[in-house]
């Protein structure tokens, strides 16, 4: 997901987008949508198969 996707969801979500990098926008998001936030925390394994960050993280997670 692009940064201005991410920026998108936060803000509809009231969240300040300004300043942030885009993994801690993305943890920010989980952590108001009530999840776990564990973007790119993982080491590239995963659980939370219904995430929608879930490939994004895994992909940026292993390089």
């Amino acid at each position: 997901m692009k940064m201005t996707e991410v920026q998108i969801k936060a803000k509809k979500l009231g969240i300040t987008t300004s300043r942030l990098k885009k993994a801690d926008l993305i943890r920010k998001v989980q952590t108001e949508e009530g999840n776990c936030a564990c973007y790119q925390m993982n080491s590239g394994t995963c659980d939370q198969m219904d995430c929608c960050w879930r490939k994004d993280c895994l992909s940026l997670s292993t390089k």
